[in-house]
């Protein structure tokens, strides 16, 4: 998402151990250690943000771990859509209940753990639910509040609630 700081911490490895890519055209600026390391000396409250940032990750990341292991494919699509809805919302990129979805569905597939043909099926079943359907380029949330429910999600570990764009 526009704004996200990917990886703060990884200067401590060696090397990483993973890659990184996005999937539109973005602008990445790569900030050196000691630069870094320097700013979060002289302002700790840009040290205090940059812990914040990491323990939402961290949160983000076991609510995956949960969501893999013990959610169906539907609940799983169903939380992955609610997710980038309220992270979308936060930073201004919904308009109604649609916002740009980049991803295709050999993408969606690799990042939940499925086939291509499951996620179609996934995608059909929740379009036919009438709570949200996937048009070209883009997601509209048709009832968020049953997709909310089908995926069992709750917003609380993307400590976002009071961050409501302007």
């Amino acid at each position: 998402m526009p704004g996200d700081a990917c990886d703060l911490h990884i200067a401590l490895l060696a090397e990483m151990d993973h890659s990184i890519q996005t999937l539109t055209p973005a602008r990445v600026a790569m900030i050196e250690r000691s630069v870094v390391q320097e700013l979060l000396e002289a302002r700790p409250q840009i040290a205090r943000a940059m812990w914040s940032t990491q323990l939402v990750d961290e949160g983000t990341l076991r609510a995956w771990i949960v969501s893999m292991g013990r959610r169906s494919s539907v609940a799983r699509v169903a939380h992955l859509m609610c997710e980038l809805y309220v992270r979308a919302r936060n930073i201004g990129l919904v308009h109604g209940n649609e916002l740009e979805f980049p991803m295709t569905q050999i993408v969606l597939a690799d990042a939940l753990g499925m086939t291509p043909v499951h996620i179609n099926r996934v995608l059909r079943k929740l379009r036919e639910q009438g709570v949200m359907e996937l048009k070209e380029k883009s997601l509209l949330l048709l009832d968020p509040v049953k997709l909310a429910e089908i995926a069992g999600f709750d917003e609380n570990y993307l400590h976002r609630r009071l961050r409501r764009a302007a």
